[in-house]
C-alpha cells in the first residue's frame, strides 16, 4: 500500500466509499472508518498501520496547501 488511492481500494473491499466533497475531509472520515475497520478485527494490523501512514501523509500535505492559500 503506497497511496491514497490504495488506501480507497482496502475501504472499498468492506463497501466504505467516501466523498464528502473536500479532499482534507475525505482523509480524515477514511481515517475513522480505518480505526473502526481496525478496532473490530476486520483488518491486519500492518496494513492498519500501512494506511495510517498514507492517510496522515495526505492530511498534512492537504493542511500545509490550506496554510498557504
Amino acid at each position: 500500500m503506497k497511496t491514497l488511492y490504495d488506501v480507497q481500494q482496502l475501504l472499498k473491499k468492506f463497501n466504505i466509499l467516501v466523498y464528502v466533497g473536500k479532499r482534507k475531509w475525505d482523509i480524515e472520515l477514511m481515517a475513522i472508518e480505518l480505526d473502526n475497520l481496525f478496532k473490530n478485527g476486520l483488518i491486519a494490523k500492518k496494513d492498519y498501520m500501512s494506511a495510517k501512514i498514507i492517510l496522515r501523509h495526505e492530511h498534512e500535505i492537504e493542511e500545509k496547501a490550506e496554510k498557504e492559500s
